[in-house]
């Protein structure tokens, strides 16, 4: 019966362990500026932009292509 009561003493145990790993590791973590999260959101949104606008024109071209073959 006490068998049991140890499994989960070592669960709990080893939970906390990890937990308090993980608290030291973010703490080494680069965390950026409200300027640099800013910055690079910006160039995400141009490249989604920009990347977007091409894709529509050449589904445009092909599409006008295959009406052109087909029509």
């Amino acid at each position: 019966m006490g068998d049991w009561i140890q499994n989960i003493q070592d669960s709990v145990r080893h939970a906390v362990e990890f937990f308090k790993e993980a608290w030291q590791e973010l703490k080494k973590v680069y965390w950026p500026s409200r300027k640099e999260t800013y910055a690079a959101t910006l160039v995400v949104i141009i490249v989604v932009v920009i990347i977007s606008v091409y894709l529509a024109a050449v589904d445009l071209v092909l599409t006008k292509a295959i009406q052109a073959i087909i029509g």
